[in-house]
């Protein structure tokens, strides 16, 4: 492992455009399950009934029952090591992006400024009436979804099942992973698209591929140049401490 960890880090060194690609296994060491794991949040709340567009319009009242116990959660965690590694690298000038699957806004906690929402962020409402913005508020809980002043329902600014990623992020995500000389790929499945693709997108540019998660994915046969085998928060340190040798 001393030695592949070595491999990435000068990887990284010589590498003028670095970005990050991070899923969902970042974020576990935060508290935050794997919403397809077991007893993640699709155990409790299936998709088809809770995470998509259809079953917002449906029953707004239903589908936020889901939000509100996500939004409690996510209320409560922090960056942990392996978002704070990213951030380093950006400080050190050696990370120009991080493409994020996640909604829980860490990244951004943690320091990195150039961070692209695939999949939104919860901590934003949107008016699906009038598209008026508002913090995440858990005070309504009680009541149900929450209203807007137009009287439309709020809706957390999150990407579900049935809608589109947003342009921009998904345009910006492309141009990061096609113009790329190294790409680092954290905890995630490479199962969920089109982010999936981000990774294959890099290596069409002869990116050196740096994949972390905790076990084998479909990336890691493929493209995968280094694998680091283990928690983010383990490894990524690691590899920032040798990037500052």
């Amino acid at each position: 492992m001393s030695e592949v960890l070595h491999e990435a880090a000068e990887a990284i060194k010589r590498s003028p455009l670095v970005v990050a690609v991070t899923g969902a296994g970042i974020s576990t060491e935060s508290g935050i399950p794997d919403f397809r794991s077991p007893g993640g949040l699709w155990t409790k709340y299936p998709p088809d009934e809770y995470a998509t567009y259809e079953a917002f319009i449906d029953n707004p009242d239903k589908v936020w029952t889901m939000f509100y116990e996500l939004g409690e959660t996510l209320l409560n965690a922090k960056p942990n090591p392996a978002h704070y590694a990213l951030a380093k690298l950006e400080e050190l000038g050696k990370l120009q992006g991080v493409v994020t699957q996640n909604i829980d806004g860490l990244h951004q906690q943690a320091g990195n400024t150039v961070v692209v929402e695939y999949h939104g962020n919860i901590n934003v409402l949107n008016c699906s009436a009038c598209w008026r913005k508002r913090k995440m508020d858990l005070t309504f809980k009680k009541i149900g979804a929450p209203r807007c002043e137009c009287g439309g329902y709020m809706k957390p600014n999150v990407v579900l099942f049935g809608e589109p990623i947003p342009h921009q992020a998904m345009m910006q995500a492309d141009t990061l992973a096609r113009t790329c000389n190294a790409m680092i790929v954290v905890g995630t499945s490479a199962q969920v698209y089109p982010a999936a693709g981000l990774p294959y997108a890099a290596t069409e540019n002869g990116a050196y591929i740096i994949e972390c998660n905790t076990e084998p994915t479909d990336f890691t046969h493929r493209i995968t140049d280094a694998f680091l085998e283990g928690p983010a928060g383990v490894m990524l340190p690691k590899l920032v401490e040798l990037v500052q040798q």
